[in-house]
C-alpha cells in the first residue's frame, strides 16, 4: 500500500498589527486642534482638552458626549471634513514607532495598522510621517478589530487601550500593550495583556525574544 504524505505546511509569516492613536502616532495635538476648529465652526461648547484624554473609541462615542443622538452622524461628517487641515501636520510619531515597524520587517514579517480611526485619515497620518505598514484597516474598535487581525493572520497586536487588548484576545493574537495612552499598566494587565511595554522603544528588544 502506498501512502501519500503531504509536506508539512510552512508556518505563516510573522504579521504584527498596530493600533494608531497613541500607539504609533501622538495624535493629541492634531485632534485637539481639529476639535477646537470644529467647536468654533459649530458654536458648540466642547472641551477639546478633555476629548484628548480619552482617545481610543470611535469618533461617534466622543461626539455623543457633546450632541444629541440624532445629530451625531451629521456632526461626525462635519468634523471629518475639517480633520485633514488641522490634525495631520501637528501629530508626531510616538517614540520608537518607526523602529517598531522596521523591527518587524527586519524579522521578515509584515505589519498592519488596525484602528478605530477612519481609514483615509489613518493613511494621511502615516504618509505624512513616512510610516509604511503593509496594510491599513480603519473603522474597527475593540473586539471588532479581530476581523482584520484574523483576515491578515496577525499573531501579535500592539495597542495602548484595553479595547486593543480585547481585540487581540478575540482574534487569538498575543496582546502587547504600550502604556502610552489613557490606560495605566495595571489596567492593561487586568484586561488580559500578555505583555506590557513602557513604549515602543521597548518593542524591538521584546520582539527579538518573541517565539510564536
Amino acid at each position: 500500500m502506498t501512502t501519500n504524505h503531504r509536506p508539512p505546511a510552512s508556518p505563516s509569516p510573522l504579521t504584527v498589527g498596530f493600533d494608531l492613536d497613541l500607539t504609533l502616532i501622538d495624535s493629541r495635538p492634531g485632534i485637539k486642534a481639529a476639535w477646537e476648529a470644529f467647536a468654533a465652526e459649530t458654536g458648540a461648547e466642547i472641551d477639546a482638552g478633555l476629548v484628548v484624554t480619552r482617545l481610543g473609541p470611535p469618533l461617534e462615542h466622543e461626539m455623543a458626549y457633546w450632541f444629541p443622538e440624532e445629530q451625531v452622524e451629521e456632526m461626525v461628517a462635519r468634523y471629518r471634513a475639517l480633520y485633514p487641515a488641522y490634525a495631520i501636520e501637528p501629530s508626531p510619531p510616538m517614540p520608537g514607532a518607526r523602529d517598531a515597524i522596521q523591527a518587524v520587517r527586519d524579522a521578515g514579517g509584515r505589519t498592519i495598522v488596525v484602528t478605530a480611526k477612519n481609514g483615509p485619515h489613518a493613511e494621511l497620518h502615516l504618509a505624512h510621517l513616512g510610516i509604511e505598514p503593509d496594510a491599513v484597516v480603519g473603522g474597527l474598535w475593540a473586539e471588532g478589530k479581530a476581523e482584520a487581525l484574523r483576515a491578515h493572520d496577525a499573531q501579535v497586536y500592539v495597542g495602548d487601550h484595553v479595547g486593543d487588548v480585547r481585540g487581540a484576545a478575540t482574534a487569538g493574537a498575543l496582546a502587547v500593550a504600550v502604556a502610552t495612552g489613557p490606560c495605566a499598566p495595571e489596567e492593561l494587565r487586568a484586561a488580559g495583556a500578555d505583555v506590557v511595554l513602557t513604549d515602543l522603544t521597548d518593542f524591538r528588544p521584546w520582539l527579538e525574544t518573541y517565539r510564536p
